[in-house]
């Protein structure tokens, strides 16, 4: 796996260290996740139930779309 590296402030690295403390995570889980969390592409997994208003019912399913309607081309 590779190892990324990088320098940081005292405050921040005390900051760092006191957050991964926080979530009972080791550092490097702690900044893996952020990096991820940060770098993805999508919504992350649970950031509806976190937005106020978000969605609070049964997960939406799409109903079947049916078959494509064939149109004539623009001339």
């Amino acid at each position: 796996m590779p190892q990324l590296h990088l320098y940081v402030n005292d405050d921040l690295a005390a900051d760092i260290k006191r957050r991964a403390h926080e979530k009972g995570i080791s550092v490097s889980r702690f900044l893996a996740l952020m990096i991820r969390e940060r770098t993805s592409c999508g919504w992350p997994e649970d950031y509806f139930d976190r937005i106020p208003g978000g969605w609070r019912g049964e997960p939406l399913e799409r109903e079947p779309q049916g078959k494509l309607e064939i149109r004539e081309a623009f001339r």
